[in-house]
């Protein structure tokens, strides 16, 4: 029932005034009241929980902000008030993730100052979160907070080296050396990563954590505002090579203007650099030529060896492309032009390498996906292998779309889009569907598509995402994870039915190439979306019989005999279990699961009132496991219901047999406690309740019990029984003795 609107508002307005000026006490009385009125009431939780916190039951407030929380899953505040309660408390670990939970929360409202206050706060409490430090790297590189972006990236290498991960250290150290390339801890940390010295952990003291109050546009140079989550550099369109070679020209002049020799070799190379400003690059590689012969830096290979590549010279490029990837600010682009270089000279596989690797270097710089300086990057590595396998055909097929990525004004947000939807494919599909993926003849087109329907499916418009599904479809009818998302679409907007129908079409597809895991997997998540659909549960459990997966085909078995039966076709409900019986029985499943099937026929058959079948039931299911408790018991009733007290004896002393040797007594007494008030007539049940009385010295209780048997034994005409019945009430010493002995005496004895 839902409470009394103005007492809420009285006792939240008393609880605010209290709390005004102090009175704790009797701010949490008020606020109580507030939660009694309206228990599902998340304002008066949170207000409640803070009041608790100012007495100091800091475990009573972390009950309330958490049912708070679950109140309201969207606000902060009680995630918050937890970390802050669980910190207070010394459990540093819980209060850690809590922060990184409340971070999460925050990141979805697009808040991203205040995801990056906890995560920091979560990073101070628990040292080695490597994905909250790569997040923290990251959100503070789009802020242009260098300083701590740097020191981020530092102990993502310094925990990475910890754990023995080399690479993905160095990728750290270059990924710090990127924002600025002299940058001494940096350096340092590269070279002891380099010689396996360990890297010195930054004083995260020197960088103090953000306000989370602060604002969240930043003014660019020429003062106009900028939101720090939507911001974009602008892009060279000849992809990794051409951004290096860019860099390249701002490294090398610095380089030539700091280093004071200006020899012939630095002339050369200044008049190189106009060369290539002005796009006479036959005349800058003729002057880079005559400057590498005593000038030897990375940034002039690099530019030497882009300029060859572009000039189609390929066969020299190949050297100082290789000294260029030597360099951490310029690997990206010297292996994307090392990946030109291979695919012109016909060496596929080589060109496979480096592509794959500048591909992996730029999504760990332009990436906003989750540590992808960690396992993220290990796809590119299971995509070699995979590709490594195939035919040259093949292999050249992915390098030309590898390099259709790699350039135009967008690939920096195409190749974390491609490689999210190989990651998603690989999942869906497998390998084969990724390789499918690579040399489709529109792949590039798709990948684009795929791209914006997440973006859609994001910002949660929905009437777009699925018009550009369509359009996929048009392009690829078969491409999986297109269907998937149109099903995610029909989902988001209420269509259950059809988005049923497209997942159960998906599940045939994946049947009839084959994929049967595949298939199974997504009949699964059908039936959790619709647990009584008939068909879909049919189709798996022909799926898993087809794949000898009897555990499982049985297990859905018996979910359809429960499916009939919740839609009340009891009949065919049986004739499902006893499917699923025979399975077992012909598979050799355990006892105890075939025990099971029976108990849920038996069920039915009482359902149906026809006791006799469910007697028979129940007598198999103790020949296959003798101390099926559940079996006995219903025996014990069935055969009281049909007049038959002595078989209903003999099953109750079987099931007193099994609590006996197992030394449950209390089972015992619990049992015929239960039997007695709902048989009160019968002396079996009676007699053997007035013995564990005994045993267990509960004097007045016996005689009671023994007193009642008595008197049924009498009326029963059962003298002999009676007489003997006396004698032990007797023997306990009841009180008014003398009128028990003259019964006996009455009675002959």
């Amino acid at each position: 029932m839902p409470g009394d609107r103005t007492l809420y508002e009285q006792a939240m307005n008393a609880g605010h005034n209290a709390a005004w000026d102090g009175h704790w006490t009797q701010a949490i009385t008020a606020y109580g009241q507030a939660v009694q009125q309206f228990p599902d009431d998340a304002e008066a939780h949170i207000f409640l929980g803070g009041a608790l916190i100012e007495v100091g039951r800091l475990e009573d407030s972390l009950k309330v902000y958490t049912r708070a929380y679950q109140l309201s899953p969207n606000d902060p505040i009680p995630l918050e008030k937890s970390a802050d309660i669980l910190e207070k408390l010394g459990r540093l670990k819980e209060a850690a993730q809590q922060y990184v939970n409340v971070a999460e929360l925050y990141l979805t409202q697009r808040d991203l100052e205040k995801a990056i206050f906890n995560w920091d706060r979560a990073t101070r409490l628990t040292p080695g979160l490597v994905a909250i430090h790569a997040k923290l790297a990251q959100a503070y590189e789009r802020l242009g907070d260098k300083a701590r972006s740097i020191r981020e990236y530092l102990t993502l290498a310094a925990n990475f080296q910890q754990l023995a991960e080399h690479e993905k250290a160095a990728r750290a150290a270059q990924r710090a050396l990127k924002l600025d390339s002299r940058n001494a801890a940096s350096l340092n940390a590269l070279r002891a990563i380099e010689t396996r010295v360990p890297v010195t952990m930054p004083n995260r003291d020197e960088t103090p954590p953000p306000d989370k109050n602060d604002s969240k546009t930043k003014v660019t140079s020429s003062g106009k505002p900028r939101n720090i989550l939507d911001t974009e550099d602008a892009v060279n369109p000849l992809g990794p090579m051409g951004e290096a070679m860019d860099e390249s020209l701002s490294l090398l002049a610095t380089y030539v203007m700091e280093s004071g020799a200006f020899n012939a070799a630095a002339a050369d190379a200044l008049q190189a650099l106009e060369f290539q400003r002005q796009e006479l690059y036959d005349k800058a590689i003729e002057a880079y030529q005559r400057a590498a012969k005593s000038l030897d830096h990375p940034a002039l290979r690099m530019n030497l060896g882009g300029l060859m590549v572009l000039t189609e010279n390929v066969g020299d490029a190949v050297n100082h492309l290789q000294e260029a990837a030597n360099e951490a600010q310029l690997v990206a682009g010297a292996l994307h032009g090392l990946g030109i270089c291979m695919v012109e000279l016909g060496r596929h596989k080589s060109a496979m390498h480096y592509l794959l690797e500048s591909m992996q270097a730029v999504d760990a710089t332009v990436s906003d996906d989750i540590d992808m300086l960690g396992s993220g990057a290990d796809l590119y590595e299971h995509l070699e292998k995979t590709l490594d396998g195939r035919t040259d055909e093949v292999i050249e097929g992915a390098n030309q779309r590898f390099l259709s990525l790699l350039k135009g004004k967008e690939w920096k947000l195409r190749v974390p889009e491609m490689r999210r939807q190989m990651e998603e494919t690989m999942r869906a599909q497998g390998d084969q569907g990724v390789v499918d993926l690579l040399v489709a003849s529109q792949g590039d087109v798709l990948t684009e598509q795929i791209g914006r329907i997440d973006r859609y499916l994001r910002q949660g418009l929905l009437t777009l995402a699925m018009d550009e599904a369509h359009r996929a479809v048009e392009i690829s009818p078969l491409y999986i994870p297109v269907h998937v998302r149109m099903a995610e679409i029909m989902m988001k907007e209420g269509r259950v039915r059809q988005a049923i129908n497209k997942y159960n079409m998906i599940a045939k597809t994946y049947m009839v190439r084959q994929e049967d895991e595949r298939a199974a997997a997504v009949l699964k998540e059908v039936l959790e979306l619709a647990p009584l659909d008939l068909s879909v549960r049919e189709s798996l459990i022909e799926l898993l019989e087809s794949q000898q997966r009897w555990d499982e085909a049985i297990e859905q078995y018996i979910d359809l005999a429960d499916t009939h039966h919740q839609l009340g076709n009891f009949d065919m409900s049986r004739d499902v279990f006893m499917a699923a019986e025979r399975m077992a029985n012909r598979v050799n499943a355990p006892a105890e699961r075939i025990a099971r099937i029976k108990h849920r026929m038996a069920d039915i058959d009482q359902l149906r009132l026809d006791m006799r079948k469910a007697q028979r039931t129940y007598e198999e299911i103790i020949q296959l496991v003798p101390e099926d408790e559940r079996a006995h018991r219903v025996l014990i009733d069935l055969h009281y219901r049909q007049r038959n007290p002595v078989e209903a004896i003999k099953r109750l002393d079987g099931l007193l047999a099994i609590y006996a040797k197992n030394r449950q007594v209390n089972r015992i007494l619990q049992l015929l406690e239960e039997l007695v008030k709902v048989y009160p007539n019968e002396a079996g049940v009676i007699s053997r309740l007035a013995a564990i009385y005994r045993q267990m010295n509960r004097r007045d209780d016996a005689i009671a019990q023994l007193d009642r048997l008595g008197e049924l034994q009498l009326e029963a005409g059962l003298h002999q029984d009676a007489t003997t019945t006396i004698r032990q009430i007797i023997s306990l010493n009841p009180d008014g003795i003398e009128d028990y002995r003259r019964l006996l005496a009455q009675l002959g004895g």
